[in-house]
């Protein structure tokens, strides 16, 4: 008879071999493919200390964003519409400037509001000149050959004597079928007009598209409706600011721009809301002024916007610390609108590109 002791090791060995035998036997994960799609998350705000004002534009892989000219104080300084660039809208670099220099077409003011868009192979930037209280402020254009710049100003399109719309700042382009067209306009009604071949210069009759109530102008187009946003309420009070992003649709670019009752906007009435300030102490103050609506590898549609962190709503000089926010658009029965219709403040999967 054998030891136990010896029986019981060749046992352990053979389960050994066999262990070793089955696992070599395990199929091997497939590598990982370099070029996959990967969703990364992020946190509001995706950007800061300061980009007023949105516009953003791609560039083949690369977006850029354009913001309102600013102070950052100790934050970054004084930058002449600043322009920062992404790959996923969500990690952001600085580029610098678009403008070297303020344009000369007016004595005074700031340069608000930018709207940026590639006409045919050069970059429109379209921007307001204004101050605050300005009795005749507008809207001008710059051009560069790429989206970084730098811009060299073309000059005045309009002011708002020449228009005959007080206010004239906010401006948006939008082309379509080839008919260029300029949307503008702030607290003293929101209006269209066409371009010429150009774009730039206007041509023909002003068009009213909504009332007194919004400013910060955006078309967006989707499933044959035409989408008016806008921007209401206060936009640079601080954590105090009460601004708001509003929505109408119309079958037709000219409008009537409704509300899901059918009231016109015309008459006054806000739309639908999109977003609003987050309730209580903490979260984001008036989010607002949202750019140009991107849409990812999954058809998520995502709203580019500003807004100011309650806890922090200033820099150290006093500028609005208006900063980038980004979240996905929930589509409820062909109207637009965030979760809860506040800006999020918790980690999200973020858009796939």
């Amino acid at each position: 008879m054998r030891p136990l002791v010896f029986i019981f090791l060749n046992v352990a060995a053979f389960l050994s071999m066999v262990g070793c035998s089955s696992s070599a036997q395990e199929p091997v994960p497939d590598p990982v493919d370099d070029d996959e799609d990967i969703q990364d998350q992020y946190t509001n705000p995706v950007w800061e200390p300061v980009l007023a004002d949105p516009t953003v534009v791609k560039s083949g892989d690369t977006f850029y964003a354009y913001g309102t000219e600013d102070n950052w104080g100790d934050e970054g300084g004084y930058h002449l519409v600043p322009v920062i660039k992404s790959t996923d809208l969500i990690h952001w670099e600085l580029v610098g400037d678009a403008l070297s220099s303020k344009p000369t077409w007016k004595p005074e003011g700031g340069i608000w509001a930018p709207d940026v868009t590639k006409v045919g192979d050069q970059y429109f930037m379209y921007y307001s000149f204004s101050t605050w209280g300005d009795a005749n402020p507008g809207i001008g254009l710059a051009i560069a050959d790429s989206p970084e710049g730098p811009f060299e100003d073309y000059g005045k399109i309009f002011d708002s004597q020449s228009i005959g719309v007080n206010n004239s700042i906010d401006p948006f382009f939008y082309e379509e079928e080839g008919q260029k067209y300029l949307f503008w306009g702030s607290f003293r009604g929101l209006y269209m007009i066409k371009l010429t071949e150009d774009g730039k210069a206007t041509v023909g009759k002003k068009v009213r598209v909504a009332g007194d109530h919004l400013e910060a102008s955006y078309i967006f187009k989707k499933n044959g409706f035409y989408y008016l946003f806008g921007s209401y309420g206060s936009c640079c009070e601080g954590a105090n600011s009460s601004y708001q992003v509003w929505v109408g649709r119309s079958e037709k670019l000219e409008g009537p721009y409704l509300d899901k009752a059918g009231n016109k906007l015309l008459d006054g009435h806000y739309g639908e809301l999109v977003v609003k300030g987050n309730l209580g102490d903490s979260g984001f103050a008036g989010p607002g002024h949202n750019a140009e609506i991107a849409t990812d590898k999954e058809g998520t549609d995502w709203l580019i916007y500003h807004g100011m962190l309650k806890s922090h709503p200033r820099t150290n000089n006093g500028t609005n610390r208006r900063t980038l926010l980004i979240d996905p658009i929930l589509w409820k029965d062909g109207w637009p609108m965030l979760v809860r219709q506040e800006p999020s403040t918790k980690a999200n999967d973020g858009p796939v590109f």
